[in-house]
């Protein structure tokens, strides 16, 4: 069985999410003794958004030296599929339903325009949560199988990158943390007014929020008194500050899994966070639309010992749980029944 999947994601300014998740499938893959014949496909040329406008009218098929059994679309932007080859297509989120404001206007009829195309076209379609599974079958897709994202794709913490990192922005000692790209949907406003709220509440009212990830669209975040914007950080220089830090706190509107409370559990780092299908009540859950339940779950996490090493505990347990080696295998048995 040859397998094409396709990672133009990867070329785009913020990846995001779907980066880590095609990175990891291709580590997972790796490890599979028996594995198909799988190409990640980058195009070498057009740009990234020019190429996923020509697939939304039917123009630039991937190209490889062997046509594909099955092209795997790791986005919405779903490429025509050449004549022989079945398809599916990953579906991360429906959020632009759930919370349109989040979105630009034009954001969301692209996205309408994309599932329109996925639930006609795709012959099975996964997700990483049943949430959004059941959103998907309620849009018209009939094969929608629920695929669990792993954890465990972060290097081993670099303390002394982390270390530089901090010293870049002024942080010497304890602090919390929160990791997200900075758009709308994240929340990060509310999270901020929970901070100040919680500040005077924490057991040393000097510790700084360190807001970690870069720039999406909207309004960006203005510093202020205890907030700490460092930008993107990546590899084991984010690892290690997963480990250093107090806890995550993470209360998205909407998310399909929800990657940085599971990167930060893997880390023996106890979390804040929305309801998410990732964090599988391992975390300490907050209403996201809710600034006084959220300063009151991020003082009490960063207070209370004993219910840091119960978050601690189930963090670990659960993240055991998510490898990318099993959700690989899980890709190659769908695969595997399409052709």
């Amino acid at each position: 069985m040859r397998v094409l999947v396709t990672a133009e994601q990867l070329d785009r300014p913020v990846p995001g999410g779907i980066a880590t998740y095609i990175n990891g499938l291709a580590a997972g893959i790796e490890a599979i003794a028996d594995r198909p014949d799988v190409t990640f496909w980058r195009p070498a040329r057009m740009p990234v958004r020019l190429l996923t406008r020509a697939w939304g009218i039917g123009l630039a098929a991937p190209r490889v030296a062997q046509s594909p059994d099955v092209v795997h679309v790791t986005t919405l932007a779903m490429p025509p599929v050449r004549r022989g080859a079945r398809s599916s297509v990953f579906v991360h989120d429906v959020a632009w339903r759930v919370h349109p404001d989040a979105y630009p206007a034009r954001g969301r009829r692209w996205h309408e325009r994309a599932l329109r195309r996925v639930v006609g076209r795709a012959d099975l379609v996964m997700s990483p949560s049943e949430a959004t599974a059941d959103a998907l079958r309620a849009a018209g897709a009939e094969r929608v199988h629920v695929v669990e994202h792993g954890s465990d794709h972060l290097p081993p913490p670099d303390h002394d990158a982390a270390g530089r990192v901090l010293a870049r922005v002024g942080v010497t000692g304890d602090f919390l943390l929160s990791v997200s790209t900075l758009e709308p949907r994240k929340n990060l406003p509310r999270l901020l007014a929970a901070f100040r709220a919680a500040r005077p509440l924490l057991p040393d009212p000097s510790w700084p929020l360190v807001v970690v990830g870069p720039d999406g669209w909207g309004p960006g975040l203005a510093p202020e008194p205890g907030v700490v914007l460092a930008g993107p950080v990546k590899g084991g220089a984010l690892a290690a500050l997963y480990a250093k830090a107090r806890l995550l706190a993470y209360v998205p509107l909407a998310e399909g899994f929800g990657l940085p409370p599971v990167e930060a559990m893997t880390a023996c780092t106890p979390v804040v966070a929305s309801p998410l299908p990732s964090t599988g009540g391992a975390a300490h859950e907050v209403d996201p639309l809710d600034v006084d339940a959220i300063a009151d779950g991020v003082a009490r996490v960063a207070s209370d010992d004993a219910l840091r090493a119960r978050l601690v505990t189930a963090g670990l347990l659960r993240a055991g749980e998510l490898t990318w080696a099993a959700s690989a295998r899980r890709h190659v048995e769908l695969w595997r029944t399409l052709v």
